[in-house]
């Protein structure tokens, strides 16, 4: 299976839990209780999965630590950043993709389960490195 086939089914199968996690648990909840739901799911699967994880910016050849996390890093390659807002805005796709820039990570899923149908609620965002 190369890079590409990889990243798919990853990201195939985050989509496939949080559908089951909306459908389960609908929408209107914090982002809290949908990203535990994930967690535990995405484990289950058989998933590496990172809450929380830190992400220091490089400066000057400098790691400093300035309060970024993500909210879930899946097998080091797919970042998912939960959402339960009333719709996705620009500034959560700019917020995904500066996250995909600084951990050096290729896809990002956008996921707001604040939606009537779950599939309106996701975005993949793909980082076309130089």
């Amino acid at each position: 299976m190369n890079k590409e086939e990889k990243l798919n089914k990853i990201t195939e199968t985050i989509i496939g839990v949080a559908i089951n996690i909306h459908r389960a648990l609908g929408p209107g909840l914090l982002e809290s209780a949908y990203e535990v739901c994930m967690v535990y799911d995405l484990v289950k699967a058989g998933l590496k999965v990172e809450q929380q994880k830190p992400l220091p910016i490089v400066y000057r050849g400098v790691k400093l630590e300035c309060g970024y996390r993500l909210d879930l890093m899946i097998e080091n390659e797919v970042i998912v950043e939960i959402k339960s807002v009333e719709k996705l805005l620009p500034i959560h796709q700019a917020q995904l993709m500066s996250y995909l820039k600084l951990s050096d990570c290729r896809v990002g899923l956008l996921i707001n389960f604040n939606v009537k149908i779950l599939k309106n609620g996701i975005k993949r965002v793909v980082n076309n490195f130089p």
